[in-house]
């Protein structure tokens, strides 16, 4: 097999962020599969940096914003300035037309905010003032959400949920991980050079929606939204949308792994990321990956 087009960066990558291979992986799988994260963590645990990390890899423009309860649409999506010599207005764009952009914090936020900031994310435009204007391409949300039980928090809904692609959790790295980490031989993403540039990341991305699927690959992804969709034990039903996802982001997984094809264990990578939080509508209960589990495990793979 042919060793994956995309190891240089999941390589640099691996170097600023220690111990974390799998979620930097699910991270450039949601990338090349056009969608957006959100990462659900304590503070302090990476989510900026890989933010970073991912940026500077494709050489794509970075910006964050802190979404604090006092953020208004307009101070994301610009506005229209009046500018007195010319005796016009003219648009001045806000931090969403950048190409990765970290939304911090995205549940401390208003609701008619977040609402904003997701409609941006599914029409990939945003409109002022009757004028509609195109966000740049490629274009990344990666959202980061406080626990609910913290103050200030709101949920996000369901609906608003569905727009991310994958929800993912950095957690602790491992103890030999986290001891290079001290001994400070972790990277700074600043000291990342571009592996690709933007257009080499818009052909990946057009290279994995020709990831070939076979019948039976079908037949198994069918088979799982089924089953979630007949056995109330397993949380909310997954929608065509989730499906589409789903086969979106093991396509992606595929080319991670140096394939022209997608095969059951490339869906199982990525199930719990891009299932989990549509069937526990946000509110995480038991251990994580829990509901995916045992939904992959109803299901025969090798049918």
């Amino acid at each position: 097999m042919p060793p994956s087009p995309l190891h240089p960066v999941i390589s640099a990558i691996g170097a600023v962020l220690l111990g974390k291979e799998h979620e930097v992986r699910l991270a450039l799988a949601c990338l090349l599969a056009r969608g957006h994260l959100l990462i659900e963590d304590l503070p302090g645990m990476g989510k900026t940096t890989l933010a970073e990390a991912l940026a500077r890899s494709f050489g794509l423009g970075f910006k964050r914003v802190s979404f604090t309860s006092d953020l208004l649409p307009a101070d994301l999506t610009g506005l229209n300035v009046f500018d007195p010599g010319a005796a016009s207005f003219h648009f001045q764009p806000g931090p969403l037309f950048s190409q990765v952009l970290l939304a911090d914090e995205i549940n401390r936020a208003s609701p008619r905010t977040q609402s904003a900031l997701l409609e941006a994310m599914a029409a990939g435009r945003v409109s002022v003032d009757g004028t509609s204007h195109p966000l740049p391409r490629p274009f990344l949300v990666i959202a980061t959400q406080n626990g609910l039980d913290q103050g200030g928090t709101s949920a996000l809904p369901e609906s608003q949920l569905d727009r991310f692609l994958m929800r993912l959790s950095l957690g602790y790295p491992p103890r030999q991980a986290e001891r290079a980490l001290l001994q400070g031989e972790g990277l700074r993403p600043d000291g990342l050079s571009s592996a690709f540039g933007p257009e080499d990341l818009l052909e990946l991305q057009a290279r994995c929606e020709r990831q070939h699927c076979s019948a039976a690959l079908l037949d198994y992804v069918l088979d799982l939204l089924d089953r979630s969709r007949h056995q109330p034990a397993q949380g909310h039903p997954l929608s065509p949308r989730a499906g589409l996802a789903l086969v979106a982001a093991a396509r992606a997984w595929s080319l991670l792994e140096g394939r022209d094809h997608v095969i059951p264990d490339d869906v199982q990578a990525v199930l719990a990321a891009v299932c989990e939080h549509r069937m526990d509508g946000g509110q995480r209960g038991g251990s994580d990956g829990d509901l995916s589990q045992r939904l992959q495990e109803g299901v025969d793979g090798l049918r």
